[in-house]
């Protein structure tokens, strides 16, 4: 039977993975930091360990006896100190990489992010190998940036790695992207910047699931390189929160905002947090800015040629999904 590890395996896309897994028959692993979660996953046919990949020991016997890793863990927010955003996700992809080179893993398949191209341009179809910003928008995006490259050099070495850049990953499970649109709904209203015409790609996540696998079967020739993957179906920004609250059936409460005053209003607010570290998260960050009201749509030709990447779930099709899991929750 095939093994598996799958880490960040209580989080959202990392769950969708161990459970797609065990339904294939796969003998499953999941590392993570939730225990009632874990126990979630237990339940499901996983095989449940808490740990934190930060050390290196818990990353090798983790990896040990494994067939394939996949590596969804990681520190994901637009705000939070270096030092946090480094040690999970430089440190412990580099502790994975050195573990799945010991234990000759057959192959990892590393979750990366498009947040390494954000930037103040509207950008259009960007490639994996388009010039990058000089200046990488937050920690998040930089630490995933370096990991990268610590996989590019772990591939020079002769480890099978394969690195998915998924774009706004959305679904049953989702506790980030749409619980925050409908959080900002029951506040102030969803910002709306330059009336929400900012074009944008979302994927569900389904099809990220699909574009790991995938790397499990893809040529030896496709290793060793990123990847976008998106819906292929880019949006705009207005037209994305009006379906998604009609079919939630919520009335949707907008915020119309210049894009250059909140993106001003932004900055201002993270000086006052870093002065102010115990408020916690700004409202809005110029991150966050720039992903409401900047256009920013990816190029899938890379994963639909070398890794026979094709969404199969329409952002229609994923949308219902969403509305009627967030339904039964409610």
């Amino acid at each position: 039977m095939t093994k598996a590890l799958v880490t960040g395996a209580t989080g959202f896309l990392g769950r969708h993975t161990a459970r797609r897994l065990v339904r294939l028959g796969w003998e499953v692993y999941g590392l993570g930091r939730d225990l009632q979660q874990g126990r979630l996953l237990e339940q499901e046919g996983a095989v449940f360990t808490a740990g934190d990949l930060r050390d290196a020991e818990a990353a090798e016997r983790a990896c040990r006896g494994m067939d394939y890793v996949f590596h969804c863990a990681a520190l994901s927010s637009p705000w939070g100190k270096y030092r946090d955003f480094y040690s999970s996700n430089v440190e412990a992809t580099s502790h994975i990489a050195e573990a799945c080179k010991r234990y000759d893993v057959r192959r990892l398949i590393h979750i990366s992010t498009p947040s390494i191209y954000s930037s103040q341009q509207h950008r259009y179809g960007i490639r994996e190998d388009d010039p990058l910003p000089a200046r990488p928008a937050n920690a998040y995006a930089s630490t995933k940036l370096i990991a990268e490259r610590v996989l590019e050099q772990a591939a020079r070495d002769g480890l099978t790695v394969y690195m998915l850049r998924p774009r706004a990953v959305f679904g049953p499970l989702d506790n980030a992207l749409f619980p925050r649109l409908l959080a900002a709904n029951n506040s102030r209203g969803v910002p709306l910047m330059n009336n929400g015409r900012a074009s944008i790609d979302i994927t569900f996540v389904d099809n990220v699931v699909d574009a790991m696998l995938l790397c499990c079967e893809a040529p030896l020739s496709a290793a060793g390189q990123a990847y976008n993957i998106t819906n292929g179906e880019p949006v705009m920004f207005r037209d994305l929160v009006s379906r998604l609250f009609a079919l939630l059936d919520i009335p949707l409460r907008t915020l119309p905002l210049p894009y250059a005053a909140a993106y001003s209003i932004a900055a201002v607010s993270e000086a006052v947090h870093r002065l102010l570290p115990s408020l916690g998260e700004p409202l809005l960050t110029r991150y966050s800015a720039a992903a409401l009201g900047i256009s920013q749509t990816l190029d899938i030709t890379r994963a639909r040629e070398q890794l026979g990447y094709l969404p199969r779930i329409t952002i229609d099709e994923g949308l219902q999904s969403f509305a009627q899991w967030w339904r039964e929750q409610s």
